[in-house]
């Protein structure tokens, strides 16, 4: 049986457990430490002069060869993917069936055209007998109709003869333009259009090249008096425009034209022009697909690739206010930053925003040069928010190399 000494230290044991327990707990309504975020200054720089976006290549006309008429396909006449003249054979169809519905076709002319004779005769005789008295008014009646019958006969077999040939010339596949020839898509032997024109391939003139891509609003009204009279610009105008750009001259208006940079990250070597604009912009991208005309002589360009666009700018944005592309806030076309004042509270300041290069996005009105903005945390932080802010990584070795290039002058 324990003593009394022994229950009093159990008990103070117990207590002291309990209030250190109790202490270890943090207070049920504390307040949560300030949220890590990584911040970055806001900084004055050079922006390079062009702007850039993603731009896809097609053929500047793509025509598809189609089987219009049912039969088996009996030849092909040219080499995949090779050059093709206009007017060239592609592709033949088995013509016997449509050769023999044109000679029944011409002799049901013949026909018509017998029976017609026959009735003009009959018609002069009639009418002959008519004025003489000798029949009366229906005969001749009916053999004024029976001329206009055998009249019209005669143009119905003529239709007939003539969409029995236009049938026998679609036997022979032949190309529209002059271009590049694609792979077939239907073999020597298969039965084509038989539910509808069957494709056998696609002609693509790839000399130039139509080059589209998309530009904000913003930049289409800084570009518009290069882009003025766009309407009026067609194939020839082009043509006439790179032949100035080949001899490094400006195209119309001072137009430098424009670039096409490859997916390996090299220039091609022919510069193209803006030829045309879409008709609205899209107001779920806020932008306007601009159309080019690149030359491709080399036949290096083919439909389907990607790359890049590079426009020089008009009045290039030398010395703006720039962040990093990741630190805004888009919502419903409009942006914001989060900036994060002297007393590390967060602040949501909409900004008006310019052009985005290489990841940098220029800023022309909301913020100033050295306020520290929000670029990674940006999600978590809402306005008024204490937050704990560190130099983000590639802002601190920006500021060093700044810093060493000082000491080295």
């Amino acid at each position: 049986m324990p003593t009394r000494p022994s229950l009093t230290l159990c008990a103070l044991s117990v207590a002291l457990a309990a209030c250190q327990a109790q202490a270890a707990e943090p207070p049920k309504n504390a307040a949560p430490p300030p949220q890590k975020v990584l911040v970055t200054p806001v900084v004055r720089k050079d922006v390079p002069q062009q702007l850039e976006a993603v731009a896809t290549v097609d053929g500047y006309v793509n025509a598809d060869i189609r089987a219009r008429v049912r039969g088996y396909l009996s030849s092909q006449d040219y080499k995949e993917g090779g050059l093709v003249k206009a007017n060239q054979r592609l592709f033949s169809i088995e013509r016997s069936e449509y050769e023999s519905a044109v000679a029944s076709a011409g002799a049901a002319l013949t026909r018509a055209r017998a029976v017609a004779e026959r009735n003009r005769s009959q018609l002069a005789r009639v009418r002959g007998l008519f004025e003489s008295g000798a029949i009366s008014q229906q005969e001749i009646d009916n053999a004024v109709a029976a001329n206009a019958d055998a009249d019209a006969q005669v143009q119905g077999a003529r239709a007939q003869l003539q969409q029995a040939q236009l049938n026998l010339s679609y036997t022979q596949l032949r190309s529209p333009i002059d271009g590049v020839a694609g792979l077939a898509a239907v073999r020597v032997g298969n039965l084509v259009g038989q539910d509808g024109p069957t494709l056998l391939t696609t002609v693509s003139q790839i000399d130039p090249m139509r080059v589209s891509f998309p530009v904000t609003e913003r930049d289409y009204i800084a570009f518009q008096e290069r882009f003025r009279q766009l309407a009026r610009r067609d194939l020839a105008w082009a043509k006439r425009q790179f032949d100035k750009l080949e001899h490094g001259e400006a195209a119309e208006a001072n137009d430098p034209g424009v670039e096409l940079v490859l997916a390996d990250g090299s220039v091609f070597p022919h510069r193209g022009i803006v030829v045309t604009a879409g008709r609205q912009f899209d107001p779920s991208t806020g932008t306007i697909q601009l159309q080019a005309l690149v030359p491709n002589p080399e036949g290096v360009l083919r439909p389907g690739q990607y790359g890049r666009i590079r426009l020089q700018r008009p009045r290039p944005p030398e010395g703006a206010l720039a962040v990093p592309d990741k630190a805004l806030i888009s919502v419903q076309g409009t942006y914001s930053l989060a900036v994060v004042g002297a007393d590390d509270k967060v602040a949501l300041r909409r900004v008006e925003v310019g052009p985005s290069v290489n990841g940098v996005r220029v800023i022309v009105k909301g913020v100033n040069e050295g306020e520290r903005v929000v670029v990674e945390g940006v999600q978590k932080v809402s306005d008024g928010a204490q937050v704990q802010p560190e130099l983000a990584p590639e802002a601190t070795a920006s500021t060093n190399s700044q810093g060493a290039d000082r000491a080295h002058n």
